[in-house]
């Protein structure tokens, strides 16, 4: 299992890599909340996403094990990040796509000197022809969570957080496959056991929550929730096991909470985060995380919005 040396050792290879991101307040959601509240804001993070940390911590591994090439299997945040680390390192990446993937992200992609591959429309059709053209070209194929590289990299998230805001009482996570839950839970029980980390999950992709409840891994078939980067089928081989020792709750949220919450971080925080994102925020504005004066953490975990779709996040209100 990872550990706290694991992600510390990955702050190091992160150096000069990363931002720092920084920690922003709103006075008007201390007051709606009735709490403290620390947004971490990875979705200022390059590539606009925390998936760098763990995307560069892996490559760099890799590289150094002799790599000369790595693919992954994703058409959003994870695969833009693999592709930039690449480009930086100077070697290259094919990233695998559905056929009907989004303009949008596949032109990101590109930006990064990504190669595209189209392949199926599910992830079971995409992982396998990433894992093959990694074999073939003697590459390292980068999962979007399940690797102990991948989560040490998340977890330095937490690190950050914890030398930003050394009073906090809880951290509020977006969880979908669990790398960036479990690389904080490993960094944040081992330095501050007594700071809470509670999951945030939407009622549609429930995955996480379900398999808490059973006591063992449960997948859950295709959901169609506007938190698109949580839409996992089910959690991690290695990152189950870490929530399931570590985790203080989990709170689900509506899909209506989740737009809520992103319509209220665009107009009064004037951040622009992605659905995702939003959960974390919905979790605290809903009043489902039931703590009162406390400080809270929130990780605001991507900004990458497509502005076409931008109508299809926000709340059905009725007109004026």
């Amino acid at each position: 299992m990872v550990n706290l040396n694991d992600v510390k050792k990955a702050q190091q290879e992160l150096k000069g890599i990363i931002h720092q991101t920084p920690v922003l307040t709103s006075a008007l959601l201390d007051e709606k909340s009735g709490n403290r509240i620390y947004l971490k804001s990875e979705h200022l993070q390059k590539t606009g996403s925390f998936k760098l940390r763990g995307a560069a911590n892996a490559v760099i591994q890799a590289v150094k094990e002799g790599a000369r090439l790595v693919t992954a299997a994703s058409s959003g945040n994870h695969g833009q990040a693999v592709a930039y680390i690449a480009a930086e390192l100077g070697i290259p990446a094919i990233i695998v796509v559905p056929e009907d993937a989004n303009r949008a992200k596949v032109a990101a992609i590109k930006a990064y000197k990504g190669e595209v591959v189209y392949c199926g429309t599910t992830s079971a059709e995409r992982i396998p022809k990433a894992v093959q053209l990694a074999g073939e070209n003697n590459g390292f194929y980068v999962p979007p969570y399940d690797h102990p590289h991948i989560i040490a990299g998340q977890g330095t998230v937490g690190l950050e957080l914890l030398d930003q805001v050394p009073e906090v009482d809880a951290i509020v996570v977006p969880v979908g496959g669990g790398g960036l839950i479990a690389g904080i839970l490993t960094a944040v029980k081992a330095a501050q056991p007594n700071v809470k980390v509670i999951a945030a999950e939407p009622e549609f992709a429930n995955d996480t929550y379900l398999s808490l409840k059973n006591n063992r891994i449960t997948a859950i078939q295709g959901t169609a929730t506007i938190a698109d980067g949580l839409r996992t089928s089910q959690p991690g081989d290695l990152t189950f096991p870490i929530l399931q020792k570590h985790l203080d709750g989990i709170i689900l949220v509506a899909e209506e909470e989740i737009k809520e919450a992103f319509q209220f971080m665009a107009e009064r925080t004037k951040q622009l985060i992605e659905p995702s994102s939003a959960v974390a925020a919905a979790a605290i504005l809903s009043g489902k995380l039931e703590m009162a004066d406390k400080n809270i953490a929130a990780i605001l975990s991507g900004g990458n919005v497509d502005l076409r779709q931008m109508e299809l996040f926000l709340p059905h209100l009725p007109k004026d």
